[in-house]
């Protein structure tokens, strides 16, 4: 458990919260607007390897040690789970559909976590509020997905839908997994390590697909690059920073609300801004997502072998994939 910290400035702590909440929502959009021109794999890993190589190099200024050899294999490691499958899918799902949908559709990341936790790990058991909330989700996910449920509006795109699917439990698997394995005890130097190896694993992915062929840099518009832009420093610099300054200061289960206002933005920010539909089928699917995720993040933990229970405080959504450390002590 951190120090006890001064009470910060009001101003402050509300600055950090908008920040979280609109920024990480908004980038959703941004990626859209970026994978119009620039391959999805290529997009993502130029992101990544930019603000990876900003974070590690902004720590080792301030005299964080580089991570050791086994660090740096746990953060390549995760890297192929966040970035490469969580990351670059949903940089290629944005091709096909809206950027609302896709951070809707994200934000059924608790509900694999609890799936997870029952099914493989057994380290929970199946309560009924838990079951309520992972039928509730599941529903959500339908209704976006389902050719067959009239709510008005088209089904999201099959492809698109079955990579954000893949993308959300290739997150859980990391979350499972990251607590386990030898990561930097700076969050910062940790989450930089991760990005940086997320960047160029993304790079290498990008030209394997052969998305270098055919792609001409110079037709690709300002309104891209600044997309890119945006995404590096709003999304992975600046709401980071806030992000971490924000786990010092404010208890876990207010810091992992912009857990549920993220989507919302996204939805939003993607009807206002990004020209896309807000139907009756989102609205629906959209409000079962986010009841199944509030069920499931305030519930309390309780062991299979029945021991305490503790509340789910650790992070079960993503940090607006910023590689940010998923281990417990990261927001404690």
């Amino acid at each position: 458990m951190s120090a006890v910290h001064a009470k910060p400035a009001t101003w402050k702590v509300l600055l950090a919260f908008s920040i979280i909440y609109f920024v990480w929502g908004s980038t959703f959009l941004a990626i859209r607007v970026g994978v119009r021109e620039v391959p999805p794999f290529l997009l993502a890993g130029m992101r990544f390897f930019l603000a990876g190589i900003a974070l590690y190099g902004w720590m080792r200024l301030k005299g964080t040690p580089s991570p050791t050899g086994r660090q740096w294999g746990a953060a390549t490691f995760l890297a192929v789970l966040i970035f490469v499958l969580d990351y670059g899918l949903l940089f290629w799902a944005e091709k096909r559909v809206p950027s609302g949908i896709a951070a809707v559709m994200m934000a059924t990341i608790p509900v694999f976590m609890a799936i997870s936790e029952i099914l493989i790990l057994r380290t929970q058991p199946l309560s009924a509020r838990l079951a309520f909330a992972l039928l509730v989700g599941i529903g959500g996910v339908a209704v976006l997905v389902s050719r067959s449920v009239s709510f008005g509006g088209a089904a999201i795109d099959s492809a698109g839908a079955v990579a954000l699917i893949v993308a959300a439990i290739s997150w859980s698997v990391a979350a499972s997994l990251t607590r386990k394995l030898p990561l930097p005890e700076a969050k910062a130097m940790s989450s930089g390590a991760q990005m940086l190896a997320g960047g160029v694993l993304l790079t290498v992915t990008s030209a394997g697909l052969g998305e270098f062929r055919g792609f001409r840099w110079q037709a690709v518009s300002a309104g891209a690059w600044w997309a890119l832009v945006y995404l590096i420093v709003a999304g992975s610099i600046i709401a980071f920073t806030a992000y971490v300054w924000l786990i010092h200061h404010e208890s876990p289960t207010k810091v992992g609300t912009y857990a549920y206002v993220n989507p919302v933005v996204a939805v939003l920010v993607g009807y206002f801004l990004g020209g896309e539909a807000l139907e009756m089928r989102t609205i629906v699917g959209t409000a079962l997502v986010l009841v199944s995720v509030v069920v499931i993040t305030t519930a309390s933990k309780r062991t299979v072998s029945g021991q305490t229970p503790e509340p789910r405080v650790r992070d079960l959504s993503r940090p607006a994939g910023e590689g940010a450390d998923l281990r417990d002590d990261a927001i404690g």
